[in-house]
């Protein structure tokens, strides 16, 4: 609550979610309890206040599920009581086969609401054919106040997720490769340390799949949110344009890039391997290249966290990591004269090194 106090956000998007569920729920109450007196108006506010979905899309997918799903579990606890004659009997008949029936995958997850709505069916006392309709009616009540609170009151379209969870990776990817570069520059790492990497690497992971959910999220959310809805959305606006694919597909590749560039480290430290790391000036001028490329991913994020797309770095930036990359290749033909094993790092270093250039460093013709 504080949080969504202080400025928009996950936090207030959340409030308000709640908070329409709630009010929805309210209604249902409102309409199908007082309203209308009807004794069952339990089942209103009940739908309505798990169809308050994320989205709007979503909202009437399960709607249609959980309608779907209270109108066969109703049915087959009604006809279970009239064939048993008894509540056990009705019970043992009806839910087992419900809840196989909670399984099928047309009702996605809303299958459990089968064999619940047959509890509340057959707790309830002696069915009836006006008891039967007016559950089912109830029920289409809720679905229908539910999904109109969350499409018509400030209808939730989550693009803010995507800027967000992209500056971030964008952040993260920088912060691994400044703590990479500062564990070369002392020398002083080993397989705790390579594994240390690989472990922040891992996270890497992590966050692109948050990522990728994040656009998932918002492309539904745009779904059937369109004309008059769309000017209610809590999107703040100037600042709220939805990052293009292309730039998660470039962070997903840095990501990978920087999983074999940390991997590559790891076996260099491996006893068990035959290659072995650079030595001395060459893992100096490597670390220093990491490092410029760990501040572009920062401007990167920068970038993206206030609005604006990815830049590059200044041009005095540039040349250092061009006379870096030329540095290094120069040692690279000298080590090449020491032995198999450091020229075989190094060399993996440096492609690895030289994708993350061309993917945080975009080229002229590119901008």
């Amino acid at each position: 609550m504080r949080a969504a106090w202080h400025g928009p956000g996950r936090e207030r998007d959340l409030v308000v979610q709640s908070l329409k569920a709630a009010a929805a729920a309210v209604i249902a109450w409102l309409v199908g309890g007082v309203w209308m007196g009807d004794p069952l108006a339990l089942m209103a506010p009940w739908v309505a206040l798990v169809l308050v979905q994320a989205t709007v899309y979503s909202s009437l997918v399960q709607g249609a599920r959980q309608f779907g799903a209270i109108c066969v579990g109703t049915l087959l606890a009604s006809a279970a009581q009239a064939i048993t004659g008894d509540t056990t009997g009705a019970l043992a008949l009806s839910v087992p086969v419900l809840m196989l029936l909670a399984n099928w995958p047309r009702f996605g997850d809303q299958g459990i609401y089968a064999a619940t709505t047959a509890l509340f069916t057959l707790a309830a006392g002696t069915v009836s054919l006006s008891g039967v309709g007016h559950r089912v009616g109830q029920a289409a009540l809720g679905a229908v106040i539910g999904v109109a609170v969350n499409a018509l009151v400030l209808p939730p379209i989550h693009l803010r997720d995507v800027r967000e969870n992209l500056a971030a990776l964008a952040r993260e990817v920088g912060d691994v490769l400044h703590t990479v570069a500062a564990d070369l520059r002392e020398g002083e790492w080993d397989a705790q340390t390579a594994a240390d990497w690989l472990s922040a690497s891992a996270g890497l992971e992590h966050r692109l799949d948050a990522l990728h959910s994040a656009r998932r999220w918002s492309q539904e959310s745009l779904r059937l949110t369109y004309g008059p809805l769309r000017a209610l959305h809590r999107v703040p606006h100037g600042t709220a344009a939805l990052p293009p694919v292309e730039e998660d597909e470039r962070f997903g590749r840095v990501t990978g890039h920087v999983t074999a560039l940390t991997r590559a480290l790891a076996v260099s430290v491996d006893d068990n391997r035959t290659p072995a790391p650079p030595e001395g000036p060459a893992l100096s001028s490597y670390a220093r290249l990491l490092e410029l490329i760990g501040d572009a991913c920062h401007a990167d994020a920068d970038s993206l966290r206030h609005g604006s797309m990815a830049g590059r770095p200044d041009a005095e930036t540039e040349k250092a990591m061009r006379e870096l990359h030329e540095e290094l290749e120069d040692k690279l033909r000298r080590h090449a004269g020491e032995g198999a094993a450091h020229t075989a790092v190094l060399g993996t270093l440096l492609l690895q090194a030289e994708n993350l250039w061309a993917e945080t460093v975009p080229d002229d013709e590119g901008q």
